[in-house]
């Protein structure tokens, strides 16, 4: 491990559990139903926290990036988890074409909506926007069995705007638009929704055109 990821990670492991708070983790694992144990830190102590911990470490490259993110994700706690969501995010032009494989092994270990649409959106999306050969991973992920990959596909291109390839958006939504799973269901009127503000009369087209569940398609006429 590089001498980068050794640093964050030991400050990080004496740091966090000081500020455990038992009441409050049992609540928001609960919120959580329950799927993972938690400190009990809130997210706006947390973010100062992480930004303590980082004084005087210099800016990793993408390799530091990966080892500090898979060994969050090694940790019980679902903070060590948001800080690594939160480091991505930060440092994600750092991050080289090969990131999208350790990319996938945090969306698929530990999976819930929380950090798969941190890392859909802000590390996922940079880096096929960054390596347009991507793409085609995107495309696999789209059809694949592995739920939270294809929601990741879905949203990817979530804070795109004017550059997302709405064909390929709806191309994806077309072909999960039957998938039984809410959370299918919901990252496609999301991702509508969120396209919608761009382009809004494609989005009512597509809508239109498209047999989508309930759930989808008031999503994404929400603020149309």
């Amino acid at each position: 491990m590089s001498e980068l990821a050794t640093a964050f990670l030991t400050r990080l492991r004496e740091t966090l559990p000081r500020h455990a708070d038992p009441e409050r983790a049992a609540a928001m694992a609960k919120y959580m139903r329950d799927q993972f144990p938690f400190l009990g830190i809130p997210s706006t102590p947390l973010a100062a926290l992480q930004r303590e911990l980082a004084t005087g470490l210099p800016r990793p490259e993408s390799a530091d990036a990966a080892e500090i993110a898979l060994g969050c994700w090694s940790l019980a706690e679902r903070e060590y988890q948001y800080v690594a969501c939160s480091y991505l995010r930060k440092y994600a032009k750092v991050l080289d074409e090969d990131f999208l494989g350790v990319a996938r092994e945090l969306i698929v270990v530990k999976p819930w909506w929380d950090t798969v649409d941190a890392l859909a959106a802000h590390v996922v999306g940079p880096l096929v926007s960054a390596y347009p050969s991507l793409v085609r991973v995107m495309d696999q992920w789209a059809e694949q069995d592995e739920m939270w990959l294809t929601r990741t596909a879905i949203l990817h291109q979530l804070r795109y705007k004017g550059a997302t390839d709405a064909d390929r958006l709806f191309r994806y939504c077309r072909r999960q638009a039957g998938h039984p799973d809410f959370f299918i269901r919901k990252a496609i009127g999301w991702a509508l929704r969120e396209y919608a503000k761009t382009e809004p009369d494609a989005v009512r087209k597509f809508v239109a055109a498209t047999e989508l569940s309930g759930l989808s398609r008031r999503e994404a006429l929400k603020n149309l």
